[in-house]
C-alpha cells in the first residue's frame, strides 16, 4: 500500500474512533444509530450511508438447518439426511461450563454491554489503523450471531459476498441488526441461538452435534477441557479442527483455559488439569452418516427420497423439497419392517452371492395397505465390480430405478381375472395341444384388433383338455393364449393397469399384443408383488407406499399421500384367482415344491423367452412377494444359461427352480409369528340356467353326490345330509344358508344339499 493510501486509511479509522466514542457517550448506539450519518465526516461514503440507512431494523433469520432422519416402521434408524449436521438444544441443555467457556474467549463482557462492545471495537480499530486494513474484529457475540445468520440465509453469490466482505459498511450493517436483536431477545436467548448456529468444524454445526461428534456425549454433559476445545473452534473451525491439526487445536484450547483462569471462571488447578487432558480420543469420535449411501438400506432409502421429492407439501419444486428435506429437521416414518427386511436379505444371502453374474431381487408388500415391507437385491450398493447404483426392484422413473424385467407367465393371472370377471367358471375347459398355430388369428384390443402373422407358440409343460385350474397348475401356454382370445386383450390389460402394472422402462401402458398372457414389456418386483397383493386383498388395490408419515422439527404432521386404496376388482373375482393360483402350489403344480407350513399360498411362475429372466410371484392373505433372477447388464441381451447364481452355473433357469427358492425362503421367514389367515372361497353364483350343467345326483347319498360334484370340478363339503329328490330335472340345486343363494361352481364352500327345490 502506498504511503498516501495508508494515511487515508488511518484518517478514516481515526474518524471512526472519534465517532464511536461520541456515540457511546451520547447513547446513540443504544437508540439504534440515531445520529445522522453525516456526523461520520470523511469516513462514511455515500455508498455506506445508503447501505446502512436502507437496512431494515429487524433481522429476519432463516430457520436453523437441522438434520432430518428416516426411520423404519418400528422407529429404528434408517438414514440421516442433512446439509449441516445440527441438533438444536435449549440453553438449559448446554452445560454451564460450555456457556462460560464461549463467553470467556469470544466476548468476556457479553453480559455487561449492549449490542456493541465499545472497548473491544476501539481496540480493534486502533489495531487495524496501524496495519492499514481491517485485520481484527472485536465483534460481540451478538454481532457474530448476526454475521452467521446473514451467511446462513445467503442464497446467491452476491448475498454471500455481502455477508462476508471485509468492509466497514458490513460492520455497520451488522451493528444495526445487532441492536435490533438485543431489543428483541435476552442475552441468554441470543447465546442459545449463537451456540446452536455456530460451526464447530469437521461437519458439526451447533454445540449438540459437536459434543456428539468429538466426544460421543451431549452438550449437557460437556467437561471443562471438552468445552474449552469447542469454544476455541468457533473462531476458525477449519484451522483449529483437531482432526486436521492436533497441535493447533490444543494450543487454541489451552488459550481458552488460560483465559477462563484469568477471568477467575476456573481455578489454577482446574486449568492445569484440563491442559494435561488429551484433546480428543479418536476412538470415541462419532461421525453422523449422511445420505442414503450410508443407510442401512441404501436402495430403499433412495426410493423413499424420490417419493418425498414428489410431495408438493415439502416445497414448490424438487430443489426446494430437497433443501427442506435436508434442513427441516423432519422425521420420516417409512413402511419397511426390519424383521421382514432381514428375512428377505437372509434369503438373498442363502441363495445368491454378490459376485454372481446373475442378479436377484425381492420385494415384499402387505396386502390391503400397499405397505412395502422389504426390498432387497443381491448386488450391493456402490461403485466398482459386482456393485451397482441401480435398484432392480423399482421403475426407471425414480432415482436409481433400473426399469424392470420381462415377467413371463406371471401375466397369466390377469387373463384369469378377466375370464372370471367375464363369468367363465373355474372348470372351464379348452383343448390345449402342445403347440398351436395362432398365425393371423385376431385378438380384440381396447382400440380394435391385433394379430401376429407368424405365431406358433408351444408349451413347456403338459397340455390336453384342461380346466382353468389345471392350466394354471401346469402353466399351459396354449390354454391361456386361447383364453385371452375369448376374453379379448382389453379386459386383462385394463385389469393389469388398475393393479398398477405398466412398462417400467418406457413408463407407458403394457402393449396389447397376442402374446400378452406370456409376458409383455418390463415390470418390477415392486410392481408385480403389489399387483398380486391386490388378489390377496380380495380385489382391493393399494398404491405401493413407502412413506407413512412425515413430521417437522416441532413434531407437527406434514401432509403426505399415505395409504391409498380402492376396490379394483370385485371380491369374488379375486377369490376365484386365488383359488386357481393356489393350485399352482399344490402337488404337481409348477410351484408345488415351494409350499410350506399350513399357510394358504397362491403363486405363479414366470419365465421369459430364452430364459433371460425367471420369476416367482406369490402370496398369502398376510404378505405378497415377487422374486426375480435375471441378467441385469445393459443392454438386456444375455441369456440366463451360463450365468451363475450362488456361485454355481445356472443350467436350467426356471421360475420355480431358480427364483422360487428365493421367494420361498423369504416368505417362510417373513411369515413367522404372523396369524394364520385363509383365502375366502370363491363366490361365483350358479344361476338357474347353470343347473343343467350340474351332474345328476338325484337319489344319491350326500357323500356320493359330493363325489359326483367333485368329479365335475366342484369342491364340496357336506354340512347337511338331507337330500330330497327332484323328479323334474334329476339334479340338485345347492343353497348357501348364509346368503340363501346358489353356491358357486369350483368353490371351496360348505354346501347344504336340498333335493326337490329349484
Amino acid at each position: 500500500m502506498r504511503p498516501a493510501q495508508q494515511e487515508g486509511v488511518r484518517s478514516r479509522a481515526r474518524s471512526m474512533i472519534v465517532f464511536l466514542g461520541v456515540s457511546v457517550m451520547a447513547g446513540a448506539l443504544a437508540a439504534g444509530l440515531a445520529i445522522p450519518l453525516a456526523g461520520l465526516g470523511g469516513f462514511v461514503t455515500e455508498k455506506a450511508a445508503v447501505t446502512v440507512q436502507s437496512l431494515p431494523q429487524d433481522l429476519k433469520t432463516e430457520p436453523l438447518a437441522v438434520r432430518s432422519k428416516l426411520v423404519a416402521a418400528d422407529g429404528t434408524w434408517i438414514a440421516t439426511l442433512y446439509e449441516q449436521n445440527r441438533v438444536p438444544v435449549k440453553l438449559d441443555q448446554i452445560s454451564p461450563i460450555m456457556r462460560r467457556a464461549i463467553v470467556a474467549i469470544e466476548d468476556s463482557r457479553y453480559y455487561e454491554h449492549g449490542a456493541l462492545d465499545a472497548q473491544g471495537t476501539l481496540r480493534a480499530l486502533i489495531r487495524n489503523q496501524t496495519v492499514g486494513s481491517v485485520q481484527q474484529g472485536g465483534s460481540s457475540i451478538t454481532q457474530q450471531y448476526v454475521k452467521m445468520s446473514l451467511i446462513e440465509k445467503a442464497r446467491t453469490a452476491e448475498e454471500r459476498l455481502a455477508a462476508t466482505e471485509v468492509s466497514y459498511q458490513r460492520k455497520l450493517a451488522e451493528l444495526r441488526y445487532a441492536i435490533a436483536v438485543e431489543k428483541e431477545f435476552s442475552k441468554d436467548e441470543i447465546l442459545e441461538k449463537y451456540l446452536n448456529l455456530a460451526n464447530f468444524g469437521d461437519g458439526a454445526w451447533g454445540v449438540q452435534a459437536a459434543a456428539q461428534h468429538y466426544f460421543k456425549t451431549t452438550a449437557a454433559k460437556l467437561t471443562l477441557p471438552q468445552a474449552a476445545l469447542l469454544a476455541g473452534l468457533v473462531k476458525n473451525p477449519t484451522g483449529y479442527d483437531p482432526t486436521n491439526n492436533l497441535k493447533r487445536a490444543k494450543d487454541r484450547r489451552d488459550l481458552v483455559l488460560r483465559r477462563m483462569r484469568e477471568l477467575s471462571l476456573i481455578t489454577t488447578k482446574q486449568a492445569a488439569d484440563a491442559i494435561k487432558t488429551p484433546v480428543i480420543d479418536r476412538t470415541k469420535m462419532q461421525k453422523v452418516p449422511n445420505g442414503c449411501a450410508n443407510s442401512r438400506y441404501p436402495f430403499y432409502c433412495e426410493y423413499v427420497v424420490s417419493k418425498l421429492l414428489d410431495n408438493p407439501a415439502l416445497g414448490k419444486t424438487p430443489k426446494e423439497r430437497d433443501h427442506y428435506l435436508k434442513t427441516g429437521g423432519l422425521t420420516v416414518q417409512t413402511s419397511i419392517d426390519p424383521r421382514i427386511q432381514a428375512a428377505a436379505q437372509a434369503s438373498i444371502n442363502e441363495h445368491s452371492r454378490f459376485t454372481d453374474t446373475a442378479s436377484a431381487a425381492i420385494t415384499v408388500v402387505e396386502p390391503g395397505t400397499g405397505l412395502v415391507k422389504a426390498m432387497v437385491q443381491s448386488k450391493p450398493y456402490g461403485a466398482g465390480r459386482n456393485h451397482t447404483y441401480y435398484n432392480h426392484n423399482v421403475e426407471k422413473s425414480y432415482a436409481g430405478g433400473y426399469g424392470g424385467f420381462q415377467n413371463g407367465s406371471t401375466m397369466k393371472a390377469f387373463v384369469l381375472a378377466a375370464a372370471i370377471q367375464k363369468g367363465l367358471p373355474l372348470n372351464y375347459r379348452i383343448n390345449s395341444p402342445q403347440q398351436i398355430d395362432l398365425s393371423g388369428k385376431k385378438f380384440r384390443t381396447c382400440t380394435g384388433w391385433t394379430r401376429d402373422p407368424d405365431y406358433r407358440p408351444q408349451n413347456s409343460t403338459r397340455g390336453g383338455n384342461l380346466t382353468m385350474i389345471d392350466a394354471a397348475r401346469y402353466s399351459t401356454n396354449t390354454y391361456f393364449l386361447q383364453l385371452s382370445q375369448r376374453t379379448g386383450l382389453c379386459a386383462p390389460a385394463t385389469i393389469a393397469a388398475k393393479l398398477g402394472m405398466y412398462n417400467a422402462q418406457a413408463i407407458a401402458p403394457l402393449d396389447q399384443v397376442v402374446s400378452f398372457t406370456l409376458g409383455v414389456g418390463y415390470v418390477t418386483p415392486l410392481m408385480l408383488s403389489n399387483a398380486y397383493a391386490t388378489f390377496a386383498a380380495r380385489g382391493k388395490y393399494c398404491r405401493p407406499t413407502v412413506v407413512t408419515a412425515v413430521q417437522d422439527k416441532s413434531r407437527k404432521p406434514i401432509k403426505t399421500p399415505g395409504i391409498g386404496c380402492k376396490q379394483a376388482l370385485a371380491p369374488e373375482v379375486a377369490d376365484g384367482v386365488n383359488r386357481v393360483l393356489s393350485a399352482v402350489m399344490e402337488p404337481g403344480g409348477t410351484g408345488g415344491r415351494l409350499n410350506f407350513g399350513n399357510w394358504d399360498l397362491a403363486g405363479k411362475t414366470g419365465t421369459i423367452q430364452d430364459n433371460r429372466a425367471v420369476w416367482y410371484a406369490g402370496y398369502t392373505p398376510n404378505l405378497a412377494a415377487a422374486a426375480v433372477v435375471a441378467d441385469a447388464n445393459l443392454p438386456y441381451t444375455n441369456l440366463m444359461y451360463g450365468h451363475t447364481l450362488d456361485g454355481q452355473d445356472i443350467s436350467d433357469p426356471t421360475g420355480s427352480g431358480t427364483a422360487g427358492p428365493l421367494w420361498q425362503t423369504a416368505m417362510r421367514n417373513a411369515l413367522k409369528g404372523m396369524p394364520l389367515r385363509r383365502f375366502v372361497p370363491p363366490t361365483t353364483k350358479i344361476t338357474r340356467g347353470d343347473v343343467k350343467n350340474l351332474p345328476p345326483v338325484s337319489g344319491l347319498s350326500p357323500e356320493d353326490a359330493a363325489n359326483s360334484l367333485r368329479q365335475a370340478g366342484f369342491e364340496v363339503t357336506v354340512a347337511d345330509k338331507r337330500v330330497r329328490s327332484s323328479e323334474a330335472t334329476g339334479t340338485v340345486a345347492y343353497t348357501d344358508p348364509r346368503t340363501n343363494e346358489g353356491a358357486p361352481q369350483g368353490s371351496l364352500i360348505t354346501l347344504y344339499l336340498s333335493r326337490g327345490s329349484n
